[in-house]
């Protein structure tokens, strides 16, 4: 049987204290990201429209945050009871929506179809609301599973498995790898850390790694993208433009950085205001700026996983666990990418990147973390909590966390 890496509900305080500090962090995420659109992207949105709109992509964002903040709210304050019996419907709307880019209504940007196209209302990807919908399927399917007592038993792999097969596959056929290779991942880390036999995640891994391989290869553009970042230095003007110029952009920042509005006029980024965003934030406040940026990360990484530890909850525990798990390797992916560690993918950075779908999302599992803080006071799935030997156990499970 696999061992929990992960334990919720082992810290015995009132998880309510411990929600102030993770709204900070959020909010401090959210400001500094508008901060970087701010200084980022104006000699962009002043090249792209003719009217001088320098303003464009801020005035954007705030607007696309204000609905955001919308669904922060709901989903911190309707109860997780409530929300767990409407995953089964939840999942499939998510799916179908996922589905419909490929078949029908669907808007091409980039060689892509991942946005859906509503009439009078505009477009959006649906793939974002993939994200924390994989965590409260995961986290259902694995409590319940507990509560029977046949978790690592049989076939209760197989459903979470199948889950994630699902999102993925769809998402890959919307040409978004970088995506579905974040929700695989995610998913994996989840199974792992809640007690999932190795015999199951190691084989999930290699197969995980033997699909993304043959992925890459099938799509061209895909398999220029690892020549060029197998080959630094060779394919700057060409395939690895937006790399290298990343690179230089991020290089000229130095220690300090060029300081606010300067830095960036003369520096062409394709899109920056998208995937490479940070990229901004570099230049503008050097090392420095990275630095502040990964504390600030890390402490709103430590603040959720807090959270997850004190519910008494399981299922929000492992809600709460795995939306901050999502945030946090998401945002590691993205800066990788800006900075030359990884290849180039067009995954957003939470909180910066513009795009009203991402933000929502990200806004939305934030919120998720925040209800979990209430969880305790709900009906829990499992009776009340109890230290015997030195161990935490649950009445009713047969499972026991040191």
């Amino acid at each position: 049987m696999g061992k929990a890496v992960f334990k919720p509900g082992t810290l015995g305080e009132d998880n309510r204290s411990k929600n102030g500090l993770f709204l900070i962090s959020v909010l401090l995420l959210w400001g500094l990201g508008i901060f970087t659109m701010l200084i980022s992207t104006a000699d962009t949105a002043e090249r792209i429209f003719k009217e001088h709109n320098k303003y464009y992509f801020v005035t954007r964002q705030i607007i696309f945050s204000a609905v955001g903040f919308v669904f922060f709210f709901v989903s911190s304050i309707v109860p997780l009871k409530f929300i767990r019996k409407l995953i089964g419907v939840g999942v499939v709307v998510v799916l179908i929506m996922c589905f419909l880019p490929i078949v029908a209504l669907g808007h091409e940007s980039h060689g892509a179809t991942r946005w859906l196209t509503i009439p009078h209302l505009g477009r959006f990807q649906p793939s974002e609301f993939a994200k924390p919908a994989v965590v409260l399927f995961l986290a259902n399917l694995i409590d319940k599973s507990m509560e029977r007592g046949d978790f690592n038993t049989g076939d209760s792999w197989l459903y979470p498995a199948i889950g994630l097969i699902a999102f993925t596959s769809v998402i890959i056929l919307q040409k978004d790898l970088s995506t579905a290779v974040l929700i695989l991942t995610v998913g994996i880390i989840i199974l792992f850390v809640t007690g999932a036999r190795l015999a199951w995640v190691i084989p999930m891994v290699v197969l995980g790694v033997f699909a993304i391989a043959i992925f890459v290869v099938m799509e061209p553009y895909r398999l220029n993208r690892l020549i060029a970042y197998l080959n630094p230095g060779e394919y700057t003007l060409s395939l690895d433009y937006q790399r290298n110029q990343s690179n230089y952009v991020i290089s000229a920042g130095g220690f300090w950085g060029n300081g606010l509005g300067t830095g960036m006029t003369s520096l062409n980024i394709p899109e920056i205001q998208t995937d490479y965003i940070f990229s901004g934030w570099t230049n503008a406040m050097g090392l420095v700026g990275v630095i502040a940026y990964f504390l600030l990360l890390g402490f709103f990484s430590w603040r959720g996983y807090v959270i997850s530890r004190g519910c008494g909850n399981r299922f929000a525990s492992y809600v709460s666990f795995g939306c901050t798990t999502m945030i946090m390797v998401q945002s590691i992916l993205n800066v990788g990418v800006v900075s030359g560690l990884f290849p180039t993918t067009g995954i957003p950075l939470p909180f910066f990147s513009a795009g009203g779908t991402s933000l929502i999302s990200s806004f939305i599992m934030c919120g998720l973390v925040l209800n979990a803080c209430n969880s305790d006071h709900e009906e829990n799935v499992y009776s009340a909590r109890k230290k015997v030997g030195g161990f935490a156990t649950y009445e009713g499970i047969g499972q026991e966390y040191e």
